[in-house]
């Protein structure tokens, strides 16, 4: 049976976790214990002891007292026609950094609105992290259509605004239904009360809704351990993120870009001739190559390692992002240290212009240049999706400030003249910036003897140590 992976998002308040709650109910997906108890917790502080449906997946006493939604809350459950996984995500601004969480993984939004209110800026935001995780399918479901008293004019005004809405980012389908989660309106069965809309309700979408996954071109893996129990055995696993591999099939490994065969395959403990997308793997090659937690073995594919990427990110820190700073990038399996060399702009929420600034607050979209201190393999997300995604860490919480998406690579411009820590008698361990022109054109960190910057046709720059407190080092050739 077909599988669907859909989240709620919407303001707080529009009735994300009623509205699944309604549907769990009404398709008696329940068992009996839990519909004894719903209807027992729902006499304590309800609208005239009527079922609370949000109390199916608001589970924690905050969730409950304030009467909103915090922590993602995943359900699964199943009709005759389609198997679901839902992930009802929070409204609220303060917890957006949860809503991102939910909508990684989905495939279609359903995007609640408050038919008192209309389309409102949490609405836009939470339409707009969608669009950055990848997500192309929208339903609108325009809620609490028993507060206008069902009035058809209301909810045509509400959906010429979605429409213009739908405008400003790529999508491949998308419907707009009005609903009441409370009464039950066009959720599992037509509504009486909306008589004037002759669509589908939203279950009833909801399973039969064609979700096509484009194919990803080549075989590709993110290594995420090397398996060693014994001398004789050395094996590389993952999860295959594209295409299929084959017993006998020539591999290349990233970033050194070795080639080998493969000699065994094994998925768990049992030996296999051949792996599909999406299973998890060990690999045995015919040869010993340079592999590691963090390398791509890929077959039939134009991937290579890049140190400077092009990217639109979500900013989820309290603390301010701004030119310069360094932080942890987690891409794929591959965890380096990464400086934003620069900001090209930030999204307005309400209007989709772009803004030029220097800073970036908590909660907003904006496109960044990152640079990588080691070369890390990486593509266009829309090419290859899990070399594409990613998320920033900060070095001293250790805490998820960002999450984002790859939009371009950049191909390695200084091949000039390589540079070495000694050539500016630099502290082992210390950390250091490249500036040119007020801009951050390098970063490094002096732990071997390797080079630390390969420069280009412009020869000075200035060397800036970042925790030695070393004084600014001017140096030209």
């Amino acid at each position: 049976m077909e599988l669907l992976k859909f989240i709620t998002c919407g303001s707080v308040d529009d009735g994300k976790s009623t509205l699944i709650g309604h549907i769990l109910y009404d398709s008696k997906l329940l068992y009996a214990d839990q519909e004894q108890a719903l209807i027992l917790e729902s006499k304590v502080g309800s609208i005239s002891g009527e079922i609370d449906y949000s109390l199916l997946l608001d589970g924690l006493m905050a969730e409950r007292e304030q009467k909103i939604t915090i922590d993602v809350a995943y359900r699964y459950f199943t009709t005759d026609k389609r198997s679901f996984i839902v992930a009802d995500t929070p409204g609220h601004e303060e917890y957006t950094r949860n809503m991102a969480v939910g909508a990684s993984f989905a495939d279609l939004a359903v995007i609640l609105i408050d038919a008192s209110k209309g389309v409102i800026s949490q609405t836009k935001r939470h339409m707009r992290i969608c669009d950055l995780m990848g997500i192309k399918h929208f339903v609108f479901a325009v809620n609490k259509m028993d507060l206008i008293g069902y009035e058809e004019s209301k909810f045509r005004l509400i959906s010429s605004d979605i429409n213009d809405l739908v405008k400003e980012i790529d999508v491949k389908s998308s419907a707009i239904i009005p609903v009441s989660a409370t009464k039950g309106d066009n959720i599992t069965l037509k509504s009486r009360n909306i008589h004037w809309y002759n669509g589908k309700t939203l279950l009833d979408y909801l399973e039969t809704i064609e979700i096509y996954d484009e194919e990803e071109k080549g075989f590709y893996m993110p290594v995420q351990r090397v398996c060693r129990p014994n001398h004789s055995f050395r094996g590389f696993q993952g999860q295959i993120e594209s295409g299929s591999i084959s017993v006998g099939d020539v591999i290349t490994a990233y970033p050194s870009g070795e080639s080998a065969v493969v000699s065994s395959i094994f998925i768990g403990n049992k030996q296999m001739d051949k792996a599909f997308y999406g299973q998890p793997i060990t690999m045995q090659l015919d040869r010993e190559v340079d592999v590691s937690r963090g390398c791509v073995i890929s077959k039939e594919l134009d991937i290579r390692g890049v140190s400077e990427i092009s990217v639109s990110l979500l900013w989820m820190d309290d603390n301010e992002l701004i030119k310069g700073n360094d932080y942890w990038l987690k891409i794929g399996t591959r965890l380096v240290p990464a400086v934003i060399k620069d900001i090209y702009y930030k999204l307005d929420i309400n209007s989709g212009k772009r803004i030029k600034t220097n800073t970036i607050k908590k909660n907003e979209i904006a496109s960044c240049e990152i640079v990588l201190v080691e070369k890390v393999v990486a593509d266009e997300f829309t090419a290859h999706r899990a070399l594409g995604e990613f998320i920033i860490i900060d070095r001293i919480t250790h805490s998820t400030a960002a999450c984002g998406r790859v939009d371009s690579i950049s191909e390695d411009k200084c091949k000039d003249k390589r540079l070495y820590p000694d050539d500016f008698d630099i502290p082992v361990g210390s950390q250091y910036l490249f500036v040119r022109n007020g801009k951050v054109i390098g970063y490094g960190e002096h732990e071997k003897d390797i080079p630390i910057y390969e420069l280009g046709s412009d020869k000075s720059f200035t060397l800036m140590c970042l925790w030695n407190n070393a004084e600014k080092l001017e140096y030209e050739i």
